[in-house]
């Protein structure tokens, strides 16, 4: 009896913990003005260990989630880490390839309170809107609603002249790791290309020369 009271008590405090940091994130990052930065956990590299075959075997494109179960921050800062955070500090790779290295793939995560940009080399989210966008990415396909999350991957090649067949290769490579990261840590996700791209340009005040690519709501199988 004693057991199960220590381990009910270390469950609900570790779960306690997660959604708190949750929601302190969310009050600093997606309801204050814009331009403000929040440091995200370290990511948790080691909970990616699932064998490769047995995440290629059981990977699905889902598109029913349980609208009331969060993804906590600690979560999230895995996933963003494997889209395409650094993975080599010293030479400033990251998990995604590129064409010519441009590391051109931009990644907004999304949600009711607003937008934010992660910014894979400070491992940061930066509040770019305040706004719910959700109908925009939704499209009309109202299951996007009830993911308590979604990416939006965008590629922004800089000066350079703009190359859509890099820009379709390099936010493939980005897609395939959230559908990777998200099988390994017990979430569902699916890529999708339906959205109003217009007004999420709009919103976000993204320059013509970024391609709106795709979007990945994420959260926990219905």
């Amino acid at each position: 009896m004693q057991t199960e009271t220590k381990y009910a008590i270390h469950f609900y405090t570790n779960n306690m913990k997660k959604i708190l940091l949750f929601v302190f994130a969310l009050t600093l990052c997606m309801g204050c003005k814009a331009q403000e930065t929040v440091q995200l956990p370290q990511p948790e590299i080691g909970k990616l260990s699932m064998p490769l075959g047995k995440i290629l075997q059981e990977r699905r494109s889902v598109r029913e989630y349980q609208k009331d179960k969060m993804v906590d921050l600690q979560t999230l800062s895995t996933i963003l880490w494997a889209a395409c955070g650094v993975s080599d500090p010293a030479s400033g790779k990251i998990t995604a390839p590129s064409a010519m290295n441009m590391q051109d793939v931009k990644v907004y995560v999304c949600n009711k309170m607003g937008v934010a940009l992660f910014n894979a080399k400070d491992n940061t989210l930066t509040q770019v809107l305040n706004e719910n966008i959700m109908q925009d990415l939704a499209g009309g396909q109202n299951f996007v609603l009830d993911a308590p999350v979604t990416l939006l991957l965008v590629s922004d090649q800089g000066n350079r002249r703009r190359n859509d067949q890099f820009a379709a290769m390099d936010v493939g490579y980005v897609s395939e790791n959230i559908y990777l990261a998200c099988q390994a840590l017990g979430l569902s996700t699916v890529a999708r290309a339906m959205m109003n791209k217009e007004a999420i340009r709009t919103k976000l005040n993204l320059p013509e020369g970024v391609i709106i690519a795709l979007n990945h709501p994420i959260g926990y199988k219905k």
